[in-house]
């Protein structure tokens, strides 16, 4: 945790029955996703049992926060924020997943607070959690120059069934603030001018707030038709290796196309095979 990462806690309802073998099983698949391991806690009398050897004071301090019952199994990750909250994510999928007798029903809610910006380890900056043009909570514009990561965003999604559907944001629309977000991305003034420059000028003459959604209407049928997967919904799906049955796309491109776009295809690399 002093090193910025966080510790992930999922409560299962009923996984006190869950054996050794399965709680093994469980470990080896989120050691797949990435994680380092799995600390899973039980009910037992007169305390609980544990995975890791914890006092019995600091389990019952986690049982609580954890609200969990006598029959429940408390399942704890810990790792970069990021990576925690996913593993714990796809592993809550799997032990929880929807009840059937909601099948036809429709359970919506919006998710929002979503961080403006998030760190990327592989360029070691700020990078867009949406996108840069995402305006911050006014609440937290005094944060930008202390605790860029801690700002929120005017972002939004829509989910249904487990499923989004729709997300969106309101647009910064002050000159000022939109060359802020570009300078704490790393965008340098030249390059700022270069690529966003006519943006910056039309905010300057004023822009009125303005903001919108997107709806996924493939996923809004699917859902609408009972079924799992838009594949079932879409006129014309591609395959599982993106062929298209209908047109045989992808197809050969012919050279006097290539050269239109100013394009070179690179040589294909050989297979191991043929360099043997």
């Amino acid at each position: 945790v002093e090193a910025g990462g966080r510790v992930i806690g999922l409560c299962v309802p009923g996984g006190q029955a869950f054996s050794r073998t399965q709680l093994s099983k469980l470990t080896r698949r989120v050691q797949d996703w990435g994680a380092k391991g799995l600390i899973w806690v039980k009910k037992k009398d007169p305390g609980w049992q544990a995975s890791l050897p914890l006092p019995q004071e600091n389990i019952a301090l986690l049982w609580q926060t954890a609200k969990a019952e006598e029959d429940s199994l408390l399942l704890i990750v810990a790792g970069p924020e990021k990576q925690a909250r996913e593993i714990m994510g796809r592993l809550r999928l799997e032990l929880c997943p929807p009840d059937p007798k909601l099948k036809d029903t429709f359970q919506c809610l919006w998710i929002t607070d979503f961080p403006l910006f998030e760190w990327s380890e592989e360029e070691n900056r700020l990078v867009s959690m949406h996108h840069p043009f995402t305006a911050p909570r006014e609440e937290d514009l005094e944060l930008l120059s202390d605790d860029a990561l801690k700002v929120r965003a005017k972002a939004y999604d829509l989910v249904c069934n487990g499923y989004e559907i729709g997300g969106g944001s309101i647009r910064i629309h002050r000159q000022d603030l939109q060359e802020k977000i570009f300078d704490l991305l790393g965008l340098s003034p030249a390059e700022v001018e270069q690529k966003f420059g006519f943006f910056l000028e039309a905010l300057r003459y004023g822009t009125p707030p303005h903001g919108g959604i997107a709806l996924g209407f493939d996923r809004i049928v699917m859902l609408l038709a009972g079924e799992s997967s838009i594949r079932e919904v879409i006129p014309f799906p591609k395959t599982t290796s993106s062929l298209c049955l209908l047109t045989g796309a992808p197809s050969p491109v012919r050279p006097e196309q290539l050269r239109e776009l100013g394009l070179i295809l690179a040589d294909k690399p050989p297979d191991e095979d043929e360099e043997a």
